[in-house]
């Protein structure tokens, strides 16, 4: 369990390595995000088809229900999915706004997954 838990804060770190391109910087930053989503889901026993489309959608969309993230800060996420796809999808260059966002959205859901980790599954920090 610590490797999951691990996997998030060495995507931030890497998401800040200033000699990464924008684009490398913002995959880290969203990765982290993924990731924290993708706990959530598996905290509270449930997966997403990873072979379907639509589990990034999913992972975050459902942050409120499973690790409490406040639904006003969902939008923010999601709109973060749809800049990572149109970068890997039509070649979009990122800006250096949406990095910080990224990296910042980040290191607030990884605060709050830790947090909501520590009150609901102390088990899992062991």
């Amino acid at each position: 369990m610590q490797s999951l838990l691990a996997a998030p804060d060495r995507n931030i770190a890497d998401a800040h390595i200033a000699g990464l391109s924008e684009e490398n910087q913002f995959d880290a930053a969203y990765k982290a995000i993924m990731q924290l989503a993708m706990l959530g889901l598996m905290a509270n026993g449930y997966r997403t088809l990873k072979s379907k489309p639509g589990h990034h959608q999913t992972a975050i969309q459902t942050l409120a229900l499973t690790v409490q993230w406040p639904s006003e800060k969902i939008w923010p996420l999601d709109a973060l999915r749809k800049q990572r796809n149109l970068t890997d999808y039509s070649g979009d260059l990122v800006s250096q706004a949406a990095v910080g966002s990224c990296r910042s959205n980040a290191m607030a859901l990884l605060a709050h997954v830790h947090a909501w980790l520590l009150a609901q599954r102390p088990h899992w920090l062991d």
